[in-house]
C-alpha cells in the first residue's frame, strides 16, 4: 500500500501542469498502464490459479478448464490438510526456526558488522578479503555435509540455526550502515565512559532500526522457505519444516488417509492436486500477514541504506 500511495502521489503531480491544470493523457501513459497491468497479472495469476483450484472439488478439477474461479466450490481440501498432524508439527518447527534463527543471526551478524565498520580493528583488511573470498568460493556440498556430520547436527534442531548464524552479505549491509552513523555520536559516548558494548547496544542498534528490519525480513523469509537443509540433514519426520512437508505432499501426490474425525466421503471428492494447492495456500498465509506489517520499515531501510551507500 505504501508504494501504491507513493505512485498515486507522483502520478497526481505529473498530471498537473505548472499552472495547476491537468495535462492530457498521452499514448505513452496508456501504454505504461497496459504494461504494468499485464505485469501485475503475470505476477498474481499463479496464486489466483492455485487459490481457485484449492477451492474446487478434486473430482471436478481433473476435468480441467479451471483458470480464475472455482467451478464446484468446496473447503474439503483445506479441511483435509488442516487435520493432518504433520502440518501443525511442521508449522511449529518452521515458526521456531524462523524466530530463533532470525534473532540469533541478527545479533551475531550485527556484532561482526559493527566490528568490521571500525577503522581501528586490527587485521580488518585481511578479514574483509577472507569474507569476500567465501562469497565467491565454497567447499561444496560434500565438505559441508561432512562438517555437519562432525558437529553432530544430524537430526538435530540446531542444524537449522547454527549454519545460518552468519551471512557475509548481511554483514556487509550492517557494516555499511554503521559507517554512515556520525562518528561524533560514538566519540561523545566514549568521553562519557561508555564501553564498546554499551555504545553498540544503547546507541548503534537503536539508530539502526531500518537496516535491522530489512535484514530481519531477508533472514526470516529464508528460514521460512527453506527445505534443502531438512532434506539433507534430517531423517526424522518430527523435524520436517513446512516447506519440506509441502514438497512431500506435492511430490508424493497422495492424500493422507490416516486422519481421524473426518467424514469418509471427503476422500471421494478431493484429489492429490487440489490438496497440494490447499497446502500451498496455507503455507503462504503467514508471509501475507507479516509482510504488510513491516512494509514501511522495510521501505525505509532500503531507502536509508541506499542513501548511506
Amino acid at each position: 500500500m505504501g508504494w501504491f500511495k507513493m505512485a498515486r502521489s507522483i502520478h497526481q503531480m505529473k498530471m498537473k501542469g505548472s499552472n495547476g491544470k491537468k495535462a492530457k493523457t498521452t499514448w505513452f501513459d496508456v501504454l505504461n498502464y497496459i504494461l504494468l497491468g499485464l505485469f501485475a497479472l503475470i505476477c498474481l495469476y499463479p496464486m489466483i490459479y492455485v487459490l481457485a483450484c484449492s477451492l474446487n472439488t478434486g473430482t471436478d478439477y481433473i476435468k480441467g478448464g479451471i483458470y480464475l474461479w472455482p467451478r464446484e466450490w468446496t473447503f474439503e481440501n483445506f479441511l483435509l490438510v488442516l487435520n493432518d498432524d504433520r502440518l501443525w508439527r511442521a508449522y511449529g518447527i518452521t515458526l521456531a526456526r524462523t524466530v530463533l534463527g532470525t534473532i540469533s543471526a541478527l545479533v551475531y551478524t550485527a556484532i561482526v558488522g559493527y566490528a568490521m565498520s571500525r577503522q581501528n580493528l586490527r587485521g580488518r583488511n585481511i578479514f574483509y578479503k577472507i569474507f569476500i573470498f567465501t562469497m565467491f568460493f565454497s567447499g561444496g556440498t560434500v565438505p559441508y555435509y561432512l562438517i555437519i556430520s562432525a558437529l553432530g547436527l544430524f537430526d538435530n534442531f540446531l542444524v537449522y540455526i547454527i549454519p545460518a548464524l552468519f551471512s557475509v552479505y548481511n554483514m556487509l549491509v550492517f557494516s555499511n550502515f554503521f559507517r554512515g552513523i556520525p562518528e561524533e555520536i560514538r566519540e561523545s559516548a566514549v568521553m562519557d565512559g561508555a564501553s564498546e558494548f554499551k555504545i553498540f547496544t544503547s546507541i548503534i542498534m537503536p539508530l539502526s532500526t531500518p537496516v535491522i528490519s530489512t535484514v530481519a525480513l531477508w533472514i526470516a523469509v529464508g528460514h521460512w522457505n527453506s527445505f534443502y537443509d531438512t532434506m539433507l540433514y534430517t531423517s526424522d519426520n518430527r523435524l520436517w519444516t513446512l516447506q519440506y512437508y509441502l514438497m512431500k505432499v506435492i511430490k508424493e501426490s497422495s492424500i493422507p488417509t490416516n486422519i481421524g474425525g473426518l467424514p469418509s466421503d471427503i476422500l471421494q471428492t478431493v484429489s492429490p492436486e487440489t490438496v497440494s494447492f490447499a497446502a500451498i495456500i496455507i503455507s503462504v498465509i503467514p508471509i501475507l500477514i507479516v509482510y504488510p506489517l513491516i512494509f514501511k520499515m522495510l521501505t525505509k531501510g532500503v531507502v536509508v541504506g541506499s542513501l548511506k551507500g
